[in-house]
């Protein structure tokens, strides 16, 4: 497998979805792959945007482009469309704290919040809060600050997912949730906190599939663009973080 490039099977995947985007203007579609391959090289190499081998294009006209897609949420479609075939009797979820590069910091015209940056006792970064699919493959993030508990984006994340069971660990033992997952039929698969005063089962047995999302969070960071968060605004690094779903849909 060539990590670097896309195969002419993958490409031809990504352009029959890519024509069906008003947002997008495909334009010539060697030039197109030849785009997205310039971003594929950012993604797994994490390296500036400036540097970027001058065979792929302008870095300034490259880099802005793809604000444009990510603007136009092009990405997060792209995730959406694959993820349509997503294996949804079981569903797992978690969060995992990505470092933030010192360049990620200083976004003109706005803030730590809003770029979804925050401190927590590892450091200045960001969170992933991620839905996956019995498969382990990616459907649905959020981001917010790394100090953010999980449990508030739970139910964010679960809304409108058809799933017949939900399994994550104790970080999202709420009563709210809980409930809201009964109301809808939906099997919780999640350990008590130690502190709970009642008593609640968990289907342990279960529980054991839920080390898809850890792998999941493993296969992301196989990118360097996501292990490190290097771009400044989170719209942009959301793009990065659908891209890298994509391709493992891809693969």
């Amino acid at each position: 497998m060539n990590r670097i490039e896309l195969s002419d099977d993958e490409w031809g995947r990504l352009l029959a979805f890519l024509k069906q985007l008003p947002c997008i203007h495909v334009g010539c579609p060697e030039q197109c792959k030849r785009f997205v391959g310039a971003c594929l090289w950012i993604l797994r190499s994490g390296a500036q945007w400036r540097v970027l081998p001058p065979t792929y294009g302008k870095w300034n006209t490259i880099f802005k482009r793809f604000s444009r897609w990510c603007a136009n949420g092009a990405w997060e479609k792209l995730l959406g469309y694959f993820s349509e075939a997503a294996d949804l009797q079981d569903v797992s979820m978690d969060g995992s704290v990505i470092r933030a590069h010192a360049c990620a910091a200083g976004a003109a015209n706005s803030s730590d919040k809003e770029e979804a940056l925050g401190r927590s006792k590892g450091g200045f970064g960001c969170k992933i809060h991620a839905v996956c699919d019995a498969l382990g493959l990616p459907v649905r993030f959020v981001l917010t600050g790394s100090q953010e508990a999980e449990c508030r984006q739970a139910i964010p994340l679960l809304e409108n997912l058809n799933a017949r069971a939900v399994l994550a660990d104790k970080a999202y033992d709420t009563n709210a949730l809980r409930e809201w997952l009964e109301a809808r039929g939906i099997k919780a698969v999640i350990p008590p906190k130690s502190n709970r005063k009642g008593q609640i089962d968990c289907d342990y047995c279960h529980y054991k599939e839920r080390h898809a999302i850890e792998c999941l969070f493993g296969k992301l960071k196989h990118y360097r663009g996501i292990a490190t968060r290097y771009e400044k605004k989170a719209i942009n690094y959301r793009g990065m973080l659908s891209f890298a779903s994509v391709l493992l849909w891809l693969r």
